[in-house]
């Protein structure tokens, strides 16, 4: 019923958005909310997006002039979490999906010899990034293809924490990275809410089973206990690192304390291998498979073109969300998590096309 409601509701707003509205909506509904003062907000509806068909290979570039093989450019841009951007404003789909469904198209062509992992996003989820990690290892693994990492604009938090998984990780000259570390995102909208009159009032079995509510001043216990999750999730993060680059001093301080760091200062750490551009590192890849000449495809949707190696496909809102509200308790993706990312602040959201 409730959903029943919201779906109603953002379907009028969005009718009246397009025709206009001379006269105030009144909207009645036997939904449990009651406001005891007058409330002005916006709501998102998630509707789902068609599918657009399996990946296609398009050729963006050739190197050499009768390339026998093939290099896939797998690009990750924007927010890594593990969800899908919906509705009738936004594109984009769940990166953690995609990178899987684009490793296996790589796969499952025999004249693909090596993949450079195209990075730009300043990181995402502990899980998500996590599970993009392993699949690129695990591709690896199963293949026996190489993988060389080209780090962008941002390769930060999750973004780094995901080239580890390369043989070889090339940054471009003007690369921000680093970020080794874990941010849980978390706000006090207590007295946000109280001048909108909106108090919470929860029932619950278990002391803390509303462990990080936004709702309320967070105790000491609580934080504590938080504090320990940060701390076990920043120890793998670290692990990963040393253990996919044992040439990352250890006992440095300012490697693991979440700082960001320029090329040149994560190379003289240790943190990638070269510095160049994106061309060098797919001619990198090509050493590595044993190869000079190539053509370099990437994966696409249908109507989604890719004409040269640079090309993004888009992962955010258009609009930012038809009505950007949430409404505790009722949308569980928009709920504190444990990130790896640079910046993390309110506008994750917008970053991440929901």
């Amino acid at each position: 019923m409730m959903r029943r409601f919201w779906l109603s509701l953002a379907m009028l707003l969005a009718w009246t958005a397009a025709i206009g509205c001379r006269h105030p909506v009144q909207v009645c509904t036997d939904a449990k909310l009651q406001m005891v003062a007058p409330v002005q907000a916006q709501v998102s509806a998630h509707l789902g997006t068609p599918d657009r068909g399996p990946l296609e290979q398009v050729l963006v570039e050739r190197i050499g002039r009768a390339p026998a093989c093939k290099v896939a450019l797998v690009d990750v841009d924007g927010l890594l979490v593990n969800a899908k951007s919906t509705g009738p404003y936004a594109a984009g789909e769940n990166p953690v999906a995609l990178l899987r469904e684009k490793l296996d198209a790589a796969a499952a062509d025999p004249a693909i010899r090596a993949v450079v992992l195209r990075i730009n996003t300043a990181g995402g989820g502990v899980t998500a990034t996590d599970l993009m990690w392993n699949e690129v290892r695990a591709f690896r693994t199963r293949t026996g293809i190489p993988v060389v990492a080209c780090l962008m604009d941002l390769a930060t938090g999750g973004g780094y924490y995901l080239a580890t998984a390369a043989d070889l990780i090339y940054a471009h000259p003007t690369t921000v990275t680093g970020a080794i570390g874990v941010v849980f995102n978390h706000y006090n909208l207590q007295d946000t809410l109280a001048q909108q009159s909106v108090r919470s009032e929860p029932i619950k079995a278990g002391d803390h089973v509303d462990m990080g509510t936004v709702n309320a001043d967070m105790p000491p216990e609580v934080r504590d206990w938080l504090q320990g999750m940060a701390d076990e999730y920043h120890r793998r993060f670290v692990e990963v690192v040393l253990s996919r680059r044992p040439q990352v001093p250890r006992d440095d301080p300012q490697v693991f304390d979440g700082r960001v760091f320029t090329a040149q200062q994560a190379k003289q750490r240790g943190l990638v291998d070269r510095i160049g551009y994106l061309h060098d590192a797919v001619a990198a890849a090509c050493q590595l498979a044993g190869q000079h000449e190539a053509a370099v495809v990437m994966f696409r949707r249908p109507g989604d073109p890719a004409r040269s190696p640079f090309a993004v496909t888009a992962n955010q809102a258009i609009t930012g969300g038809l009505l950007p509200i949430s409404i505790p308790g009722l949308e569980r993706s928009r709920l504190p998590q444990f990130m790896y990312i640079w910046l993390a602040e309110p506008t994750l959201d917008r970053l991440a096309g929901r």
